[in-house]
Parts: structure tokens; sequence; C-alpha cells
């Protein structure tokens, strides 16, 4: 059998349908424009469609690829996923790759981190404020959005991109699920509902690999944990100057990169999960975050 070793034929996405969740800002839209560059046909979704048709209307369409859709999305709502399900099913009858990255914060203690704050004269005071700060609905609904969301978009788009490994089953159809190093890191930087959601993430991107092969569901499952990069979640933070990655980072010791990560390493990353050079890499997860997690507390 003949192999190729070019770039073109190692990263070949043309003819590749995507969708990305929350594609339409930040590293959805980074991971967005790199697949549709790169020849995959992407559809993002979100809940404002002005957003997701702004981005589009931005986008340089290079060397003839560049196909990019949008798709009005509550990741929360099981029947506008089922929606969107029908329609991806009329329009294409198959998909190739699913980046799940929508998500939100969700409630932060700001004054955690702080020792001088008055919440931290005493451990009876700081509890309670951690307390009174959140709430069981804040945490529920950021739950369903990090985590629970992944679930509920796989699976309903899992027949069709069971559909899409039928093409060449030797590079069955990806899915990436977009967790954070806030999953890893045994710090709360100020939020621990969303670090532990993102947790959540890491595991259930195993857990969906390990029963889709013992299942013989053709389908790959992986995961990518970006560090400190520009979104809009993170943007005003990351305009505040010198050591603005860890006003972001919240770690015991800055992102060694002293930088964001870009938007050429997140989708280096992508292409290679979703790729034929990714092909027999099932179940992992790639940590993306200029050495931060090896300089601060974190699971691995």
């Amino acid at each position: 059998m003949a192999t190729s070793f070019s770039l073109d034929s190692i990263f070949d996405l043309k003819d590749r349908i995507a969708v990305v969740t929350g594609g339409g800002t930040g590293i959805g839209w980074m991971i967005a424009q790199g697949l549709a560059t790169n020849g995959a046909k992407v559809y993002i979704t979100g809940r404002r469609r002005d957003v997701l048709e702004k981005s589009i209307a931005s986008f340089e369409r290079k060397d003839g690829f560049g196909e990019i859709f949008p798709i009005q999305m509550d990741v929360t709502s099981r029947e506008s996923i089922s929606a969107v399900k029908q329609e991806l099913q009329a329009k294409e009858g198959k998909l190739h790759i699913l980046i799940n990255n929508a998500g939100q914060v969700g409630p932060v203690s700001r004054f955690f981190n702080n020792l001088s704050s008055p919440e931290h004269e005493s451990p009876e005071k700081l509890g309670d404020a951690l307390f009174n700060n959140e709430s069981f609905e804040q945490w529920a609904q950021l739950y369903t959005i990090n985590s629970s969301s992944i679930f509920f978009v796989t699976t309903a788009l899992l027949g069709l991109l069971a559909k899409g490994s039928e093409d060449n089953k030797q590079y069955p159809s990806s899915v990436v699920n977009i967790s954070s190093i806030s999953g890893y890191m045994k710090l709360a930087q100020n939020h621990f509902a969303y670090n532990s959601s993102k947790a959540a993430v890491s595991h259930l991107t195993k857990m969906m690999a390990t029963e889709f092969v013992l299942k013989k569901i053709p389908v790959r499952v992986s995961g990518i944990a970006p560090g400190v990069y520009e979104s809009e979640l993170t943007a005003e933070r990351l305009s505040k100057g010198p050591n603005s990655t860890n006003i972001v980072g919240q770690g015991i010791q800055p992102v060694p990169a002293d930088r964001p990560g870009t938007a050429q390493e997140m989708v280096g990353a992508v292409i290679f999960l979703v790729s034929p050079a990714g092909g027999y890499t099932n179940g992992q997860e790639i940590i993306v975050d200029g050495s931060y997690l090896a300089v601060n507390p974190s699971r691995i």
C-alpha cells in the first residue's frame, strides 16, 4: 500500500463536514476558520445568529476553500439540538467532525484569591461568603452548558457521525471536546464551578471514547484543554498589560510562555485530531497551555 507523507495528505480536510458549537467567537471561531481554510465545510452554531453572521462576513476564503454557514442552536435545549440534527440530516446526510466548544464561566467569587479582603478574616466568614455568593441554580446552569450539553449534542449527532465514517473506515469521524486546563488545576482560580465542570468534560471525553469503541460505534472522541487564550471570556483581563496572563490564570506561577496562546496553536491541535494524522488517536486529551500546568498544582 502506497504511503504519502505530504502535508496535504496527512492533514487533509477536503470534503469533510464539520460542526463547531459556540463557533461564532473566541476559540470556537478560531477552530472554525482553521477547518474551513483547510478544506472542510463548516457549520458554526450559537444562540445569537447575528454574531454568527457577523463572524462569517469577516472570513476571507483562500484558494477556493472556506465554506462556513450559521446554524442557530441552544446547546442546553433538546428541542433546539434535535432541530439542528434534522437540518443537517436534510442538507448533508452525514457528519465527519464535531467540535463541542460552547461554554461559559458561571459564578465567580473574586474575593477568594484576595487574601486582604474582609471575607478572609475567619474560616466562618470565608465559608459564608462562598455560600452566599453562589447558588445551586448557577452551578446547575453552568454544568448544563459546559458538561451536559456535550453528552446531548454528541448523542444527537452520533448517527450522522457514524454515517460519515463510512466514507473511509480507516479514517473515522471525530468528536473533539474543548475543556480547559482549569479542569486539571488543583486551584479554584476564583471559580470552583467552572473548574469542576471542565474536569467533568475531560472524564466524559474518556467515557465516550471507551464506550463507543466497546459498542463498535466508528466515532473517535478526543479533547483539547486550552490554557490562556483570548476570547470573549478573557479579552478584558488580557488587556491589562504586564502579567495579564496570570490575571486570567490565577496561578501560583504565571504562564511560562509569557503570552496567551495563538489561534494557530489551537487550530493545529484540532487539525491533528480530526485529520488522517490523528486517525489512530482516541480517548486522549491534548493540553495546549504554554507550560502552565508544568509549574502550577494540577492533577497530572
